[in-house]
Order: C-alpha cells, then structure tokens, then sequence
C-alpha cells in the first residue's frame, strides 16, 4: 500500500529544502512546483497551497528566490520563482544539515 507524506508530517524545514531543490533546475510556478514534488516522489511527498505558498513567501523573503509575474502554459497569470544565488548557498547548507539528521535517525533506528 503506497503510503502518502502530507507537507506537515515532513520534518521542519524540510518543505525548504524541498522547494529549494526543484528550484535548482530552473524557474517554475508553485503548481508546477507541487507537481513536479509529487511526480518525482512517486506520489508520496505533495505539498499543499497551506505549506507550499507560505514557504514560497519564507524563501522569498530571505532572499533565496525570486518571483516575477508570468504566463503558464495554460495561459494564466503565474508567479515564476527562481533560486537565488543565496538560494543556491542555502540549498547546499540544507542538504548538509539535512544527511546529518538522516545519518543521526538511521543510527538510531539500526541499534542493537
């Protein structure tokens, strides 16, 4: 049974980080930034407008992303976010922080 991973059950800061990484591949629109999380996780992570949009304001208000008014492809008006290039430095200071939680949960959950 496949099982699926709401934004909220994720561990804190891990939506950043998230979004962050799909960011690095080039602009999108938060729909297509939902998307493409579901797509790539095989269904399991999706990421709601309750998390997704408030964690797009957080990174823009950082200064990890820029949003710039566009069309998408159906023709909608859409903000497009990009990675900063203090995104960038953050999203790799996240992936560090974030294999040392992994790391750390594994041992604990391989203990004899």
């Amino acid at each position: 049974m496949e099982r699926k991973l709401p934004a909220g059950e994720l561990l804190p800061g891990t939506v950043d980080l998230l979004l962050l990484r799909v960011l690095a591949v080039g602009p999108m629109h938060g729909f297509g930034i939902a998307q493409r999380l579901r797509q790539v996780s095989d269904n399991v992570l999706q990421v709601g407008e309750s998390s997704l949009y408030p964690a797009l304001q957080r990174l823009l208000v950082n200064g990890w992303v820029k949003g710039e008014w566009g069309a998408s492809e159906n023709n909608r008006r859409a903000r497009y976010y990009t990675l900063t290039a203090a995104g960038r430095k953050q999203l790799a200071e996240e992936r560090e922080g974030f294999k040392q939680m992994v790391s750390a949960i594994q041992k604990v959950l391989e203990m004899a």
